[in-house]
């Protein structure tokens, strides 16, 4: 899975341990090799096919694998490996792999890779142990590993200290390798280790290591997973999150959605909030009043991917833009709590998109009429806002977005309460609904 905002927790019972680490962002197989490659852990020839004809220029030598580039395991089971000796069969096996669903998934990319005779096949993975602090190096005489009895398998080390080659050689050594083996492997977790702390991974994997009849090492599949808030340090990473961003919204949503942490519903009811724990319960309300939510975006953090900083109010800004483009949105229902930095300037960006939107509307449309206001404007149609901020540091906020309140009429209510936001923002959506029948 290659998810970015998603997160995700793996377990292992290693030794009586529970080592848990954090999937935030997963690269395709050939991207990982691509960086294994790079920082000297063999890999085998390969190239990516992105159609089947593409195999009447390949520049590898038969026999050759297959492999569907997909976010996930069971490839193999599923028939997304395959090995193949001609042309002709490559072309007819990559035909058959590229319409080949797996998990819900087809591939964009196959990778032909030169097929490796294999006497011995590893595992070995280095992940970042949140109990404690500090990056576990994993090793295994095993690849397909049984993840219930791995604590009778698996070897590890703790790197309390600055690393060396010693941590590496000492996993090889519990790992019963000897001689030039020892070596061979002991040289792969080295630049595995380089590689860990260069993308700040969360877990580098190579799964399985495969060893041939002349004790020569091969990366044969690998696995890494990308630490969250370190894509903004890596200009390279961020441009591959983007590119994952782009492909994986819906073409029915707007696409600015990946531009945020957030969950994505297809309802009348946008929600914004400042913290996970306020979005997730303010959606979970919604949806316990008979509500249907839309597009719930979380402020507290800017986008993975921006590598540019923002400000608060700046994500405020756009995170309204976007659910006023979403057409299916009729309510915005903004939950802030607690502290935010510059909260007064909070309700100039609400009174700034009101403005915003009300240059850009037919007069045909919902009529918005500001009073007492020289600049009041008329024939806006956009969503009705439904504010609740609670915490003594948007109390100036709050003062202002009073006025706004009085000045927009029916177009912005604010509320103290949530119990009470959320239930006018279902029943402002459900009239909504009414009116349009």
């Amino acid at each position: 899975m290659y998810a970015v905002c998603f997160r995700q927790h793996r377990s292992n019972p290693l030794q009586g341990k529970q080592y848990k680490w954090c999937v935030s962002m997963e690269l395709l197989e050939y991207q990982v090799k691509e960086w294994f490659g790079k920082i000297g852990i063999p890999v085998l020839p390969s190239q990516t096919i992105d159609h089947p004809t593409d195999l009447k220029r390949l520049k590898i030598n038969y026999p050759i694998v297959l492999k569907s580039q997909i976010y996930g395991g069971g490839r193999a089971k599923a028939g997304g490996v395959r090995f193949v000796e001609t042309t002709i069969d490559a072309i007819a096996t990559a035909q058959n792999i590229f319409n080949l669903s797996i998990y819900g998934e087809l591939p964009e990319l196959l990778l032909a890779e030169a097929k490796y005779n294999i006497e011995q096949e590893l595992y070995l993975a280095i992940v970042l142990d949140t109990a404690v602090c500090r990056p576990i190096l994993l090793g295994c005489n095993e690849a397909d590993i049984d993840w219930d009895e791995a604590g009778e398998k698996m070897q590890h080390v703790v790197v309390e200290e600055q690393f060396s080659p010693f941590y590496a050689r000492r996993l090889a050594l519990k790992m019963g390798l000897q001689g030039t083996l020892m070596q061979s492997v002991s040289e792969v977790i080295e630049n595995m280790y380089r590689l860990f702390i260069e993308k700040d991974l969360d877990l580098v994997e190579i799964n399985p290591l495969g060893v041939n009849s002349s004790g020569q090492v091969m990366a044969l599949n690998g696995n890494v997973s990308i630490n969250e808030r370190a894509i903004r340090r890596h200009q390279e990473i961020a441009l591959i999150a983007r590119k994952l961003v782009s492909r994986n919204i819906s073409k029915d949503t707007n696409g600015n959605f990946g531009n945020w942490d957030g969950v994505e519903k297809h309802g009348r009811i946008g929600v914004l909030g400042n913290g996970a724990g306020s979005v997730m319960a303010t959606l979970d309300l919604v949806v316990n009043n008979g509500g249907k939510p839309g597009v719930c975006l979380n402020l507290r953090h800017a986008f993975l991917t921006d590598i540019m900083p923002t400000t608060f109010n700046t994500r405020l800004q756009k995170a309204l833009q976007i659910l006023a483009a979403d057409k299916s949105i009729k309510v915005i229902l903004i939950n802030f709590l607690g502290s935010i930095p510059q909260a007064k300037e909070v309700a100039e960006v609400i009174a700034g998109f009101i403005q915003q939107q009300s240059s850009s509307t037919s007069p045909n449309s919902q009529e918005f009429v500001a009073n007492g206001n020289k600049n009041g404007l008329r024939g806006v149609s956009l969503p009705r806002l439904v504010i609740r901020l609670a915490g003594s540091d948007l109390d100036t906020a709050k003062n202002c977005l009073s006025d706004l309140t009085n000045a927009a009429e029916n177009s912005i209510l604010l509320v103290e309460s949530l119990d009470e936001a959320v239930e006018r923002a279902v029943k402002l959506a459900k009239e909504n609904v009414k009116r349009q029948r």
